[in-house]
């Protein structure tokens, strides 16, 4: 036998039979419209049975299988029991309920295949058009940069460690920050995401350098005490840097007085960062853009595409207004990354905006949705969660059993039950057990916080599937649950 005869077979990751192949993922379409057309129909959430769950703890698959047995264990195992974000009574986290045609796109993005690091190819300029289409929709002028990632805490990072660079007084992708001549300072309110404390750390900055700012009666910075902050740091010998103003909090939905926020930046040459991830799109919706009113002198903006836009997970993306400084941060040249006169390499790097070399093809759901629906669609929905917000309050607010803990603002909606006589413990133990019997029951999922030290319910509306009738079934439960008759027994509150 010769060494030629000795050769393995070569092999491939294509399927054997493409036939076989394209009904298999036919089924697998038609089964995805099912799931999505049905969701109403389902629990919102189940409890993954032990049995199921031991299957996720099998070893190290060696051999091969059919690909009809893998989805057969899917459709068995995984499909009946997810976070439940795509159903219509999911308020727990603000994160979005995606949509079908973006699911679709990323499933071609998977197919065409590029890495949008960067390169002469389509991808790429659907990427780079997206962005443009973004930075127009928040009135960021012509000339400013944008990169897509895989969600607000990178777009966050984007935009801070551009500001850091841009404040530091010396470069720092050549010096440590120990080589800056005084310390940053960066202020937010403490009403603030804790993706900013992680982002000073990973900046080489410290949490100490954050100084979180009071807010007021409704949640918003106060700009009155920002300036005192501002002044005494500069009189100590920090030097303050930037502000990262937020657009919709996360706990309450408040949004900074974000005009008056940007005076004081500009009066004080300070950076200012805006925390959009919840609130920024708002610029799209004709009946609350006044809300987000001074968004567009923002000198970074982070925001959440799978939020505002109800893309499917994960995009957002960072706007900054100077591109010279935002390339300047993140470029490094390479010997084995040099751009052509011609060829695939002959186009700019779009990872030279970001931290990532490797990039998916995120942009692709994005262009298809914007296609799709138009972006006025895209406001009227943003209103619409807000207006769902103010029917559910004026729900709230005709109960005497509930409580309003927090101004509604968007479309995030702070409440509890209190049907009154009981401590604060009690109420947090009641409110819990709320809480966690909708959830269990599939019935809707909120989530529990605490607003100005009172434990509190939340209701996130960022679900384009949301009726108004389902907002009355959640408090129809809620005061089945948590009303006047509610009892306690062992600790546990349960409904009489």
């Amino acid at each position: 036998m010769t060494a030629q005869d000795r050769i393995a077979p070569e092999e491939t990751l294509d399927p054997a039979d493409w036939a076989e192949a394209r009904s298999l993922a036919h089924r697998m379409v038609d089964d995805a419209i099912d799931h999505v057309s049905s969701v109403r129909d389902r629990p919102i959430w189940q409890e993954m049975p032990a049995a199921v769950r031991g299957t996720f703890a099998g070893p190290l698959p060696q051999a091969p299988q059919q690909l009809t047995a893998v989805y057969a264990e899917i459709t068995a195992n995984l499909m009946p029991y997810p976070m439940g974000n795509i159903h219509p009574r999911f308020w727990m986290w603000y994160m979005g309920a995606g949509n079908f045609t973006g699911a679709l796109a990323d499933f071609l993005a998977a197919i065409d295949g590029s890495n949008l690091g960067g390169g002469n190819m389509a991808a790429a300029l659907v990427d780079r058009q997206v962005t443009d289409w973004i930075r127009d929709m928040m009135g960021f002028p012509e000339g400013s940069s944008g990169t897509l990632v895989n969600g607000g805490s990178m777009a966050n990072i984007i935009g801070l460690m551009t500001a850091r660079n841009a404040m530091a007084g010396v470069d720092l992708r050549q010096e440590s920050v120990d080589a800056m001549p005084q310390p940053l300072r960066f202020y937010a309110s403490d009403q603030v995401h804790a993706c900013h404390q992680k982002a000073m750390n990973l900046l080489g900055l410290g949490k100490r350098s954050l100084s979180k700012v009071p807010s007021d009666d409704a949640f918003r910075m106060d700009p009155g005490a920002l300036k005192d902050r501002i002044r005494a740091d500069r009189d100590y010998g920090t030097r303050p840097a930037c502000v990262i103003a937020t657009a919709s909090t996360t706990n309450t939905g408040s949004i900074d007085d974000l005009s008056a926020i940007a005076d004081l930046c500009a009066e004080e040459g300070l950076w200012l960062h805006v925390d959009g991830c919840i609130g920024a799109l708002i610029a799209i919706a004709p009946d609350h853009r006044q809300l987000v009113a001074g968004i567009e002198r923002a000198d970074s903006l982070a925001l959440d595409l799978h939020k505002g836009l109800q893309a499917p997970f994960d995009v957002g993306c960072a706007l900054v207004r100077d591109c010279r400084q935002h390339r300047q941060t993140f470029a490094e040249d390479a010997e084995y990354l040099q751009k052509m006169s011609r060829g695939i390499a002959a186009a700019e790097f779009l990872h030279d905006y970001n931290l990532d070399t490797t990039r998916g093809f995120r942009a692709l759901k994005i262009w298809m949705m914007l296609k799709e629906h138009g972006v006025a669609k895209f406001g009227r929905l943003l209103d619409q969660g807000i207006a769902q917000a103010q029917y559910l309050t004026g729900l709230i607010a005709r109960e005497p059993s509930l409580e309003l803990m927090a101004p509604t603002v968007t479309d995030v909606v702070c409440f509890r039950a209190n049907p009154g006589g009981m401590e604060e413990a009690a109420l947090r133990a009641l409110n819990i057990e709320i809480m966690l019997q909708l959830q269990e029951a599939g019935i809707a999922a909120v989530s529990d916080t605490t607003v100005k030290e009172h434990h509190c319910l939340r209701v996130a509306i960022c679900n384009h599937r949301t009726r108004r009738a389902d907002l009355d079934l959640l408090v129809t439960e809620v005061l089945r649950l948590g009303g006047p008759r509610a009892t306690t027994c062992a600790g546990t509150t349960l409904p009489a």
